[in-house]
């Protein structure tokens, strides 16, 4: 998850302007892990966290990745797949 999060905001959750980092592609995803407001928003609300807080995006990822894996990150795997990381998950599941 952590090169996922340096991959798709560089380990960032706020903008230089201080405001919650949007995604440079779709201004749907949101803060560290960009998660994407109109396909997570409800869901992460239902669950009581707020993507756009720090600490919630980062747990509504985690809830994310352990029901479907990395595949709501797959446009940045080309960044993060090839890591050691990654390849020590890969052995884990």
């Amino acid at each position: 998850m952590v090169e996922i999060a340096r991959c798709e905001s560089r380990m960032r959750h706020y903008s230089k302007s201080g405001g919650v980092l949007k995604g440079e592609i779709d201004s749907g995803d949101t803060g560290v892990m960009q998660i994407n407001e109109r396909y997570h928003r409800a869901t992460a609300e239902k669950l009581n966290l707020n993507i756009n807080k720090l600490q919630d995006n980062m747990v509504y990822a985690r809830k994310l990745y352990e029901r479907e894996g990395t595949t709501p990150w797959a446009s940045s795997s080309k960044c993060w797949s090839k890591t050691a990381a990654a390849a020590e998950l890969a052995t884990i599941k």
